[in-house]
């Protein structure tokens, strides 16, 4: 009983992690409808940035998260001023091969730059556990779960609370009838873009803190926030977290019993189960299931 309450408690705590990678991916791809295969690149650019604050100022990561937001956040709304709003309207296989070929030129520039060894950011506390009963509960890994919360319900405050978030989800809808009320939807999708590759930064920064990393993991997020997205619910951010702390768990318990192979089997199985019962994802809404610009 104590090994499944312990897979159990560390499922919630990966899946809280693999969630706040997840959300920005989601928010891209349910108000621009583009599927940004560079996400994971820009998570493992934020781990770098973090990396590199702690080497050169000693900040803590929790701290050096705010670097990685920033510069980040920088990078990603120029990324979509300059390149992916050039294609925005185009067919949707065209945004995949820019994203693709821009998660190409991140990734191969940070192991020109760095190498392709793994990286770790050390700290007193991120490997230190709480013993709760006969469970232990890895502090780094809950703090960076609870940040993971944290963030989900701050961006769905400023989707529903704030005139920036409600001109998002109105140009996400009809960019058309945004535009009609004076709405700047390549500042908004810009924006969208940037908040996606901020959270991205901060995943980077949390996953550097309980893990090591590496440009080669750069698909691997991609990957995990594809399925995460669709699992949820597009750009529904409780259900980015329900994918997450979903996906934590099923892997955590497969991999008690299963190899390596067969978890991530496992996992992908459960996203099929996902949609054929519900096409738009646990919390998603129907809207997003055929919505298709050209």
């Amino acid at each position: 009983m104590n090994a499944f309450l312990q897979s159990t408690v560390y499922g919630l705590l990966q899946g809280g992690l693999l969630a706040l990678v997840a959300v920005g991916f989601s928010l891209v791809w349910g108000v621009m409808n583009v599927i940004n295969l560079a996400h994971g690149a820009f998570v493992v650019v934020g781990a770098y940035v973090a990396w590199q604050l702690n080497e050169w100022l000693g900040l803590d990561p929790f701290i050096a998260m705010f670097g990685s937001m920033a510069f980040l956040f920088v990078t990603g709304y120029l990324v979509q001023r300059l390149l992916v709003n050039l294609v925005v309207n185009a067919p949707v296989f065209i945004t995949l091969l820019l994203t693709f070929g821009l998660d190409l030129l991140l990734t191969n520039g940070l192991i020109m730059i760095y190498s392709g060894n793994y990286r770790a950011i050390n700290t007193s506390y991120a490997l230190k556990s709480l013993a709760l009963g006969g469970v232990r509960v890895p502090v780094g890994r809950l703090l960076g779960c609870l940040l993971a919360v944290a963030c989900s319900l701050l961006l769905v405050s400023l989707m529903k609370r704030t005139r920036t978030g409600l001109a998002i989800a109105a140009t996400g809808m009809d960019r058309g009838a945004a535009r009609l009320m004076g709405i700047r939807a390549r500042h908004i999708y810009a924006l969208t873009f940037g908040i996606a590759a901020a959270l991205a930064g901060l995943a980077g920064a949390m996953l550097a803190t309980v893990g090591t990393f590496s440009p080669a993991d750069a698909s691997k997020y991609t990957l995990f926030s594809f399925v995460i997205a669709v699992l949820g619910g597009l750009g529904n951010m409780y259900g980015a977290l329900a994918g997450g702390l979903l996906l934590g768990l099923v892997e955590s318990w497969a991999g008690q019993y299963l190899s390596g192979t067969l978890v991530n089997a496992v996992a992908f199985g459960l996203l099929v189960l996902v949609l054929v019962a519900r096409p738009a994802g646990l919390l998603g809404r129907p809207f997003y299931e055929s919505r298709l610009e050209v």
